[in-house]
């Protein structure tokens, strides 16, 4: 039996030699795949960290981006406000001009926009009552034969020409508004420099 258990002792370490050959061969290949994919997840965790980070950052970018925009919107409606308003102001010190220069004014207006000296003076009724018969007289002593109407209009100053049906509206409200397309950045400019 010593020959036997030899042979049998033989092949169990041949048997023994050879698992652990391979085991140990499974163990490096479960090493290798191991390293492979913690090198693999390493990556794809430093690139989701990396697209996380610039995801924050453009996020954070877009809203100072919009923030920056509303408050130019913001800025640019009270500019826009304030032009505004010098144009009201404007408006409301050409109405409020003492008389002799308010009829200056308009007559400098009727001289303007007249084209046959003949037309007729609409004013608003404040303006008709208090200085239309000496407007009348101030356009009238060059020469003119302008008449005042008997009808007013809604304005809160200047005056309105006609002939027949064509009509100039020299309103203060008109002259305003033409104004602002070529003096709204002027004024800006002043105001806001």
């Amino acid at each position: 039996m010593k020959g036997t258990e030899k042979i049998i002792a033989h092949i169990q370490a041949d048997a023994k030699a050879q698992a652990d050959a391979v085991i140990a061969a499974a163990e490096q290949k479960c090493a290798e795949v191991k390293a492979k994919y913690e090198e693999q997840a390493s990556r794809l965790y430093s690139d989701r960290i990396r697209d996380g980070v610039k995801a924050c950052q453009d996020q954070e970018d877009g809203a100072l981006r919009i923030a920056r925009m509303e408050a130019r919107k913001s800025v640019l409606a009270v500019k826009q406000e304030m032009v505004e308003k010098s144009f009201a102001l404007a408006a409301d010190k050409i109405i409020a001009l003492p008389e002799d220069r308010y009829v200056a004014f308009l007559a400098d207006l009727v001289k303007g926009a007249s084209v046959t000296g003949d037309e007729e003076l609409i004013l608003n009724r404040r303006d008709r009552e208090a200085i239309g018969a000496k407007l009348l007289k101030t356009v009238n002593a060059g020469g003119a034969h302008m008449t005042l109407s008997d009808e007013t209009r809604d304005i809160t100053g200047g005056l309105i020409l006609r002939r027949g049906n064509i009509e100039a509206n020299c309103s203060v409200e008109l002259l305003v508004e033409l104004c602002k397309g070529e003096l709204s950045s002027r004024l800006a400019d002043i105001l806001f420099k």
